[in-house]
């Protein structure tokens, strides 16, 4: 059974984004964004991934990411309908027309197409890029979270998990803390 991964940035105070969608107070130092490229280069978008050298460099941890239509908009509004082109792009939505034939829509059950990707053979996993919403459709699935915690207190926005009240159990497996402030946290499924 292949994992799902919530690998998400989030505020001191919880949040993913700002009310509009702004994520430009996320900062980290050098050291941190060495560690995410080197790390998690899988989850970096393709153009990133060409800007940091490692657009050839074999997948190592996701093969697939899945989304919503919030989370894909901004590469959309960009002219990018491919954002993701190293992995399996699934966008959840249910009014977003096909906008590249790499990029499965999903417009039903997203717990559903979730563990029918889960239930796939593959070596390796799948990247939840967000958004809150949909990864509050998806906890009962989450595996992992890897949280990316930055030293910021956004004060609203977007929160990780929503907007059900829906408590469930996870396990501290490891923290990393780097120079800029910036903290990673690892949780499993407990």
């Amino acid at each position: 059974m292949r994992t799902l991964t919530y690998y998400i940035s989030l505020s001191i105070d919880g949040f993913i984004a700002g009310p509009n969608d702004e994520v430009d107070f996320f900062a980290g130092s050098e050291d941190y964004f060495l560690w995410m490229v080197g790390d998690y280069g899988d989850a970096l978008p393709t153009a990133a991934r060409t800007q940091f050298g490692i657009a050839d460099a074999p997948l190592t941890r996701f093969d697939t990411v899945v989304m919503g239509r919030r989370t894909y908009d901004p590469a959309l509004e960009l002219g990018i309908t491919s954002p993701y082109a190293h992995l399996r792009q699934v966008v959840v939505s249910r009014s977003l027309e096909q906008p590249d034939p790499a990029v499965e829509i999903v417009s039903h059950d997203p717990l559903e197409a979730v563990r029918a990707l889960k239930a796939e053979e593959s070596g390796l996993g799948i990247y939840l890029a967000g958004g809150g919403r949909l990864a509050g459709q998806l906890l009962d699935e989450i595996d992992e979270l890897v949280i990316k915690r930055y030293p910021v207190v956004a004060g609203a926005g977007l929160p990780a998990f929503g907007p059900d009240f829906s408590p469930t159990a996870f396990a501290l497996a490891d923290v990393r803390s780097f120079s800029g402030g910036n903290v990673v946290e690892w949780y499993t499924r407990a």
